[in-house]
């Protein structure tokens, strides 16, 4: 009985495990990503051309995210191939680079970086982790820290994701099991964290003018899904370990690759390198706190005195970034031995520049294909109609809930920005669900889920070009293919463990923040 048992079991994991192989396989066989990015630009300019001249359009209630004021907004289908198309991608073609967002974040970030890798203050930090650290928790320290990393707005997508290849690797596991967690936990779990994040905000403001359609004193505050959000980061950190040791990591089987990480014991220049960058990391920390503690801080918002939204600090996270990696690399590098003037920071600062020449081919064609998907509105259409469709369909209840998260997993597929999909969808479900009992608090956590667990199987995400780059260190064949198929059992059982617990949740009628329960008072 119980040799059937497992016969069941193995043909199960097989079967799985041939889907994700020949999602990979299938995913491989298509040309360089760079090629691929190409040929969807194309397919946008194509499909937004049959679009317009049909004259596609929707029109729905949006929240300005400006001025928080809901709008009646017509948005029609245009061409990419008619003069007007032409003449943008010729004469955007520079600024969609330039302003491609994780462009200048990653590069900016890879200055301090470079510094800190290339004076050896990485390797001997991780030499240290990894001689000190249990085995056995390394995988859920690395998934944790990707989720609270969204505190920091991106910055996990251009720090923790090649970290946590690196740990893993200096543990002697596969480096793209530890880029898949640390990129599960950063994207997959963007909503999760312990602390109220850059995302509350925004999210609850759209959210309060969305409800003021039915009820115009109502107001969602940026602390509305915190409760629901804190148990969200346990069951993401371990969704994200088990997925990653069960699944992930078996069927990439031992790493062959070149990449190596040296794992003898620490030398005594390179321990008195660690103090100094201890403590210069401290001297930074403090300075930092100063600019922004104080009510009167400089880097705070001028007007409002804030920290959160757009205030200098949160503006400046990059440079602050750069700075934490680039202060204490150089602290380490003049007391170990490996700086001798400053010729030498700048030496490591270009050889990080050089190491992104592929990144950067990728990014300018990624660039253009996320600006054209945005210029055509095929985007907000498909978000427009998929609500509407959900609408339609006339389910009530946790048949809708369900039905809601799933569209906005979907929508999340051809809309990266967490922001722009809520303007449009919240003036759309908020009022509905409000009319069924729910509270816009509930309603926001639910869309939430959808919009955290496709992150990481979407090409449209701004950082999956990057992530790719990354992938490649270790292994040159790494393509769309291979990061969709090693990514979707964390989309798939994020989705489906993160609904379950909502379930349970409204089960027992728990409050999802401060303040902020799952139904409206009557």
């Amino acid at each position: 009985m119980a040799n059937a048992k497992q016969a069941v079991q193995s043909s199960r994991k097989g079967l799985f495990a041939r889907f994700l192989d020949m999602i990979e396989v299938v995913g491989n066989k298509l040309p360089h990503p760079v090629t691929i990015f190409v040929l969807f630009s194309i397919a946008v300019a194509i499909i937004s051309h049959i679009a317009a001249a049909a004259g596609v359009s929707v029109e729905f209630n949006m929240v300005d995210r400006t001025t928080n004021e809901v709008k009646l907004t017509t948005v029609q289908a245009i061409s990419l191939l008619n003069a007007d198309g032409i003449r943008y991608m010729f004469s955007k073609a520079v600024a969609n680079f330039t302003g491609f967002a994780p462009l200048g974040t990653v590069l900016v970030a890879m200055l301090g970086v470079g510094v800190a890798e290339g004076t050896g203050l990485i390797q001997a930090l991780l030499r240290k982790l990894v001689l000190s650290t249990p085995k056995r928790l390394i995988t859920a320290v690395v998934v944790f820290a990707g989720v609270m990393s969204n505190i920091a707005s991106d910055a996990g997508y251009v720090v923790l994701v090649p970290l946590g290849a690196i740990v893993f690797l200096s543990f002697g596991r596969h480096p793209l099991a530890g880029l898949a967690a640390a990129f599960a936990g950063v994207s997959g779990g963007f909503s999760a964290n312990l602390l109220i994040g850059t995302v509350d905000p925004l999210l609850g403001g759209i959210s309060t003018e969305a409800a003021k359609l039915v009820s115009p004193g109502y107001a969602v505050a940026p602390t509305a899904n915190w409760y629901f959000m804190i148990v969200s980061t346990f069951l993401i950190t371990i969704l994200g370990t088990w997925i990653t040791e069960k699944i992930v990591e078996p069927r990439l089987g031992e790493y062959k690759g070149n990449e190596k990480v040296d794992l003898h014991d620490l030398t005594a220049a390179e321990k008195k390198g660690l103090r100094a960058a201890l403590i210069s990391i401290v001297l930074f920390a403090v300075l930092i706190a100063l600019l922004v503690v104080p009510a009167n801080g400089i880097l705070r918002d001028p007007q409002k005195g804030t920290i959160m939204g757009h205030s200098p600090f949160m503006d400046g996270l990059v440079p602050i970034i750069m700075l934490f990696f680039l202060v204490p690399g150089a602290a380490y590098g003049i007391f170990a031995g490996t700086i001798k003037n400053d010729k030498d920071v700048a030496s490591a600062m270009g050889k990080a520049m050089a190491s992104m020449g592929g990144y950067l081919v990728l990014a300018f064609a990624a660039a253009q294909f996320v600006a054209y998907f945005a210029y055509t509105n095929l985007g907000t259409i498909l978000a427009v109609k998929g609500a509407a469709f959900l609408k339609a369909t006339g389910m009530t209840g946790f048949p809708l809930i369900i039905g809601f998260i799933l569209v906005s997993a979907f929508i999340n597929l051809f809309i990266g920005s967490a922001s722009a999909k809520w303007a449009i969808m919240a003036p759309v479900f908020v009022p509905m669900l409000m009319q069924l009992g729910y509270s816009p608090e509930f309603t926001q956590v639910a869309y939430r889920i959808g919009d955290s667990s496709t992150n990481i199987i979407s090409p449209l995400m701004s950082y999956f070009a990057v992530i790719i780059a990354f992938a490649q260190k270790y292994d040159k064949e790494t393509g769309i293919g291979t990061l969709i198929s090693t990514m979707l059992p964390y989309s798939i059982i994020f989705l489906v463990g993160w609904t379950i617990l909502l379930v349970i949740w409204s089960f027992f009628g728990l409050p999802i923040g401060p303040g902020a329960g799952m139904y409206l008072p009557m």
